[in-house]
């Protein structure tokens, strides 16, 4: 098979290993988005249904790129079919099949930021709130961290120490404008970027056949850049996963603990040493060290740096 020639042994084995968790550990310039990319090749070619894959990544860019290469060797008609794209892009394609489960038209507008921040604007006015003390872009800001943590209104409502640390923070309205902000876009038919993934786990949580649909389809689950992960971007994955119970799943994560850049969003680096607790022994680890990229200078001192980094994964 042309496209695995040129992958180095521990490449090979990440791309040729179909069934079982796996976890590649790569930094920037070992070869990870090929091995990404060939295995989804790989699976397509050994007979997997290229609509059972679901392949997550962080950027429309990545995707498209991945897709293209995927094409040259498995054909564009299936490299299509493929369910590939950012988490925020996957699923609102879901949310427009399934948002009348939670009462929005599946033609739901999906708010930019500065919609976002027009629709906040009018509920402080709405409220009598002084804006040069509940800065619109901070009020946004506060409720984009609660949503991609999971935090729903009534999560808030029923937190004492969120609330008195909000009211520590001079910011003791911050839940009622949480709560009407959120009423309005629901009266607009309108979901906020952040909602893309709150409302799609608040849709697999609440209907257990919704997400027994999807979890039977997704039957490959493929992440990319796992350590730029959020907490609400984990636990759609671990409710797709969850399918499988007491089996081995076909979850693949590519991470770099020494690299997150998505921390202002929430990523959580927890969320890679999640899936090391949660399989364990099951878990087949691969650690992409050969770097194409970058000379051994720059690479003995960018070692120097981070074997600082007091999180690691000890590999």
């Amino acid at each position: 098979m042309d496209y695995l020639k040129g992958l180095n042994e521990p490449q090979y084995e990440a791309v040729t290993t179909l069934h079982g968790p796996l976890m590649v550990l790569a930094g920037a310039g070992s070869g990870k988005t090929r091995v990404l990319t060939m295995r989804i090749a790989h699976l397509i070619t050994n007979g997997i249904d290229p609509f059972n894959i679901l392949a997550l990544t962080f950027t429309n860019k990545a995707a498209k790129e991945m897709k293209t290469r995927i094409g040259k060797v498995v054909g564009e008609g299936n490299a299509k079919s493929l369910w590939m794209g950012t988490f925020h892009s996957v699923f609102a394609r879901i949310l427009r099949s399934e948002a009348h489960y939670l009462g929005f038209p599946s033609n739901f507008t999906i708010y930019d930021t500065q919609d976002s921040l027009n629709v906040l604007k009018k509920v402080l006015k709405d409220l009598n709130i002084d804006q040069e003390l509940y800065k619109p872009k901070k009020v946004q800001a506060r409720i984009s961290s609660y949503k991609n943590n999971l935090i729903t209104v009534r999560a808030y409502q029923n937190n004492p120490e969120l609330i008195e640390a909000d009211e520590r923070s001079n910011m003791k309205y911050i839940g009622k404008i949480y709560e009407k902000y959120v009423e309005q876009c629901f009266r607009n038919g309108a979901m906020d970027f952040d909602d893309l993934l709150l409302r799609t786990n608040e849709l697999l949580t609440r209907f257990p056949e919704v997400l027994a649909k999807y979890q039977d389809r997704f039957r490959y689950i493929l992440v990319d850049e796992y350590q730029d992960s959020n907490g609400s971007q984990n636990k759609l994955v671990e409710l797709l996963i969850s399918y499988w119970q007491d089996e081995r799943p076909n979850i693949f994560v590519v991470g770099d603990d020494d690299q997150s850049i998505y921390r202002f969003q929430g990523a959580n680096l927890k969320n890679m040493m999640n899936i090391v607790k949660r399989f364990e022994k099951d878990l087949l680890k691969v650690v992409l060290t050969k770097n194409y990229r970058s000379v051994q200078p720059i690479l003995d001192s960018a070692k120097g740096l981070i074997e600082h980094n007091k999180q690691r994964l000890v590999y």
